[in-house]
């Protein structure tokens, strides 16, 4: 007897599938970017108010956490999520309006966003380094 109700994948089966596809791999790594975006609020406001406070604290924050792998690479995460998630975002936003939206568009569009991503995230690593 063959049943019509639904089959339930696991979350291996499901990405083995998808990320054969630029596009759920933008989708996926968007949600994931948001999420590290937004875990990270924290860190983020802890170093604006530091280095807001006065130089003293300034220096100290710039030669004590951000100074630290574990503090630069806190930040570095957050702003190279938050770039991600920008331009995933926009290429959402483009699509939406309805460019792009055949089948290989949405792969253009997606390996153009992974590209444009990428680019702009070694820039951010570049600029901290230096």
């Amino acid at each position: 007897m063959k049943s019509n109700r639904p089959v339930n994948l696991s979350l291996a089966q499901v990405l083995a599938v998808n990320l054969k596809s630029p596009v759920a791999i933008v989708s996926i790594l968007h949600r994931i970017s948001g999420v590290v975006v937004f875990l990270l609020i924290p860190v983020l406001l802890y170093v604006l108010q530091e280095s807001l406070a006065s130089p003293e604290s300034f220096d100290a924050l710039k030669h004590g956490f951000l100074g630290s792998f574990i503090g630069g690479a806190l930040v570095f995460a957050a702003l190279a999520g938050l770039l991600f998630h920008f331009v995933a975002g926009i290429k959402h936003l483009v699509m939406d309006v309805g460019v792009g939206e055949s089948l290989q568009g949405g792969r253009n569009f997606a390996w153009a966003s992974i590209a444009v991503a990428g680019v702009l995230i070694v820039l951010a690593l570049v600029w901290m380094v230096a």
